[in-house]
């Protein structure tokens, strides 16, 4: 691997790096996998993942040339083929690395947006910089196709510039369709109920599959099925005293929002090739038996859904629908954490963007075009701290043309703030109550008047300045306290 210069650009790193980190993240890295990082430069990540007890090893070129390149279940090329001047040396990279992994290869490069900080000369299909390091800025689809056409696999967006390839097409679907599934919590049980309280060993693991899925275990799924059957009988019977015990009511809605989390994701695994049914998972042919019968079924429902996320006008509907979300006339905005809670064809929508960018780091809010076909990713990070939070960061999806693109506001001085925070969230985030009350001071001094510009700082601070007030996190002063 030709990477002359390569090695200036080897970083001395204090934490992960972000393809890393986003690995462990999603559970796909731990002490349980082997991990090889290939063009490991000077070693950080492999130092970090070492004493969280990690099985690692590494190679690179430039800094540690001898040691053995060696297969392991997890392997990292982050950030390597974009140092590569040599296009088929690029290819050659990719596929060595794919070789060795034996379940996971993690692909990270730098996107064309990033060329904004770079100084340099353009060269071949990249950039000499100042430090006469070669940098090729991909586009986030030009990378994607690049990694399916070089190595023949399909591969997932895990975040703006990171690619996850599996070996296994069920490993893929496994971690598509947990990436889709809202967390559940399992309902909680009345004091004093002398027989569950017995048998909580058994009953819990139950209770939580149940929770989690919306079906009962097959026997192979749950440990405890063998005991359970022999103190209750069988599962079912088991099961019924739980719901004697908690009411149906979380059960059945336990079981619709399972339903509905399967046909988002089918609906999203028909972008590409949606795999045989004889390649998803056991866990995942479960589910979709019990709750759909066949396959045939659930994917004929599940594209009927993704039909409509093509049609705006239903989109549209869908958001002026919407039983969370702050509606504006173009879009609707709605905070991270309420996402699951938007009905299926919204959240198929969202998966679409989601499909071209993954996980976007800082995510705060998701801005659904009403008239566009357009998932924007915007970033507040201060959006729990300070009443009016400034956009510091957007990633937006145009499904139309299935190009990524990207926003700083960090370094403008006059970047869009929010108002209403409240509506941006649901009903029972832990700041509910408090975004509500200051809006409802604001409304009451007339801050919040339609008629009056306040969607950025500058436009703001003049209508603050104008009324002779102050705000300081989520708290309104005078301006002369």
């Amino acid at each position: 691997m030709s990477t002359a210069g390569a090695h200036k650009t080897a970083i001395q790193r204090w934490s992960l790096s972000r393809p890393v980190a986003l690995a462990l993240d999603d559970g796909l890295l731990s002490t349980e996998t082997t991990f090889f990082d290939y063009g490991c430069g000077r070693g950080g990540d492999l130092k970090r993942l070492h004493k969280m007890g990690v099985p690692v090893a590494g190679w690179d070129p430039a800094f540690f040339p001898d040691e053995e390149r060696v297969p392991a279940d997890v392997v990292n090329l982050g950030y390597v083929v974009n140092v590569i001047e040599d296009p088929e040396e690029r290819a050659v990279a990719l596929c060595a690395a794919w070789t060795l992994a034996q379940k996971l290869l993690i692909v990270a490069a730098r996107l064309e947006w990033e060329t904004r900080t770079i100084a340099g000369d353009f060269q071949g299909d990249g950039i000499v910089t100042r430090k006469r390091t070669f940098q090729k800025f991909y586009a986030q689809d030009e990378l994607r196709d690049w990694i399916r056409a070089t190595i023949g696999r399909p591969c997932v967006a895990a975040a703006p510039g990171v690619f996850y390839v599996f070996r296994e097409t069920a490993d893929e679907q496994a971690f598509v369709a947990r990436r889709l599934t809202r967390p559940r919590r399992v309902p909680s049980v009345p004091l004093g109920e002398e027989v569950f309280e017995q048998r909580q060993d058994l009953l819990q693991p139950l209770m939580a599959f149940v929770s989690r899925r919306g079906r009962l275990p097959a026997d192979a799924e749950l440990d405890v099925a063998p005991q359970i059957k022999e103190v209750f009988g069988s599962l079912a019977r088991a099961f019924s005293l739980v719901r004697r015990v908690t009411g149906p009511d979380p059960w059945e809605t336990a079981r619709r929002e399972r339903r509905d989390d399967l046909l988002v994701y089918l609906a999203l695994a028909a972008f590409g090739k949606r795999p045989k049914f004889r390649q998803l998972p056991d866990a995942l042919r479960c589910d979709i038996r019990a709750f759909f019968g066949t396959y045939k079924a659930a994917c004929t429902e599940a594209d009927g859904l993704l039909y409509s996320a093509g049609d705006q006008d239903a989109i549209d509907r869908a958001c002026a629908q919407a039983p969370v979300g702050k509606i504006l006339p173009g879009a609707l905005y709605v905070h991270h954490t309420a996402l699951s809670r938007l009905p299926p064809l919204l959240r198929v929508y969202e998966g679409c963007g989601r499909q071209l960018a993954g996980s976007v780091e800082g995510l705060t809010l998701i801005k659904l075009g009403r008239r566009q076909p357009k998932v924007s990713y915007l970033v507040y990070p201060e959006f729990d701290r300070v009443g009016h939070p400034a956009l510091a960061e957007a990633v937006i999806g145009d499904l139309a043309t299935l190009r990524l693109y990207h926003r700083d506001y960090r370094r403008t001085s006059n970047p869009p703030i929010l108002h209403r925070k409240e509506l941006l969230v649901s009903r029972d985030h832990p700041s509910h109550r408090r975004f509500a009350r200051l809006s409802a001071r604001e409304d009451g001094l007339g801050l919040l008047n339609s008629g009056q510009s306040i969607g950025t700082r500058a436009e703001w601070d003049a209508v603050l300045r104008r009324r002779g007030v102050t705000i300081h996190g989520h708290q309104v002063a005078s301006a002369a306290q």
